[in-house]
């Protein structure tokens, strides 16, 4: 019995569990999500600084200063980051600062240095300034105690940065899956090796493990015969050995297609297998020890789209992600699509050509492989209930660059 997509999607999330969180470096932790909030431990910065090179100055002293008529200030003396002596500003008087040095005490403005003119032993400024103008006051980056990360968000580069200024030095994250990618077949061969009539390389290992290094998951490949006791023996161990398993080929209920059998020997809790999406509409999905176990067909565009759309938010999900999935946007149809069967959501890759205020998306051939699946950008689909998209059309695609 076949399910729809959204159905599919929505069994397999919720089957998954995040995978425990770990204490990880924060130059480790980018593009991984976090697993708790994280709370500022100190002010950001721990001084009133200067945002610019300057002069720090009274403000009510220099309100009415212009190029014309100047307000003649006694330099005191120099103040850079880092240093640790003050310089007590009085009337009349000024202090150059450097971006992030202290604010001497008495002053409530900074003046650009692009403002000012120094004359010896004094300044002449050249415009007013408004009260903390150019300063960064104590905690203006981010105060302590201030909820800096937020559970389940992707931590950025950035991110990790202001984590850092907070006073952290590792952040807690969910745990990246290994995952188990067992290719089946009699006729498929390790990249590299000779190739024997018949035989072609399992390319959809690799593309898969691919994906799974695109978001720092950790893959493991292996390729084993179209044999009973050899899928079982493959899947043993690398249920053993991973947190999640996904098999590609052997999909289906042909002479040859044995996975799912040896799965249900083992035992293990299956989900669904048959969705109504095309390409891939062999992808099944269960629990096996308590991993998720994800069923792909091997023809490459059902192989990748099977994976793209209910393996990869799983995975995902496993990862801590809250909204798993490919990354979306609107574009503008190229041309008409038409699909098949009102009942089935239909797939597309294509290209994108940026040359308006959206996207356009240009189709590929529904039956293209391995060179056009390599070249496409984005996918596209029709929605169950719907047998076209009209040309000139706006429509949700996932990115695939």
């Amino acid at each position: 019995m076949s399910i729809g997509l959204k159905e599919a999607l929505r069994l397999t999330l919720e089957n998954i569990e995040p995978l425990p969180a770990k204490n990880v470096a924060l130059a480790d932790c980018v593009d991984r999500v976090a697993a708790s909030d994280l709370f500022a431990l100190v002010d950001s910065p721990s001084m009133d600084v200067s945002r610019k090179d300057g002069y720090a100055v009274l403000s009510r002293e220099v309100a009415g200063a212009t190029c014309v008529n100047p307000v003649r200030l006694q330099l005191l003396g120099s103040m850079a980051a880092g240093g640790k002596g003050d310089i007590q500003l009085e009337p009349g008087t000024t202090v150059r600062v450097l971006t992030g040095a202290r604010i001497p005490p008495g002053a409530d403005a900074v003046i650009a240095e692009e403002f000012t003119k120094q004359e010896g032993r004094h300044v002449l400024i050249e415009a007013p300034a408004g009260t903390v103008r150019n300063i960064l006051p104590r905690g203006g980056d981010v105060a302590s105690g201030k909820r800096v990360l937020q559970s389940g968000r992707r931590i950025s580069p950035s991110m990790a940065g202001l984590l850092a200024a907070a006073g952290h030095s590792e952040a807690p994250v969910f745990k990246n899956p290994v995952v188990g990618i067992i290719g089946t077949g009699d006729e498929i061969v390790e990249a590299g090796k000779a190739l024997k009539e018949g035989e072609l390389y399992a390319s959809n290992i690799v593309t898969l493990a691919g994906w799974c290094n695109k978001y720092k998951m950790n893959p493991r490949t292996a390729i084993v015969k179209d044999d009973y006791n050899a899928i079982l023996n493959a899947l043993k161990t690398f249920s053993s050995e991973t947190d999640a398993l996904i098999t590609s080929g052997g999909a289906w209920t042909g002479d040859r297609d044995m996975v799912a059998q040896v799965l249900e020997d083992l035992g293990w809790k299956k989900v669904f297998h048959r969705i109504r999406m095309g390409p891939g509409k062999a992808v099944g999905f269960g629990m096996l020890d308590k991993k998720p176990v994800f069923i792909l067909p091997g023809g490459p565009p059902s192989n990748l789209m099977g994976f793209l759309q209910i393996a990869l938010p799983g995975l995902l999900a496993l990862c801590g992600h809250v909204n798993p999935g490919l990354p979306g946007i609107k574009a503008r149809l190229a041309s008409k699509l038409k699909g098949g069967d009102t009942d089935w959501t239909d797939f597309f890759f294509g290209t994108l050509e940026f040359n308006g205020e959206l996207p356009a998306f240009h189709p590929m051939q529904k039956r293209s492989r391995l060179n056009s699946i390599a070249e496409a950008a984005a996918i596209i689909s029709i929605p169950e209930g719907q047998d076209h998209l009209p040309e000139g059309s706006v429509a949700y695609i996932q990115l695939l660059t």
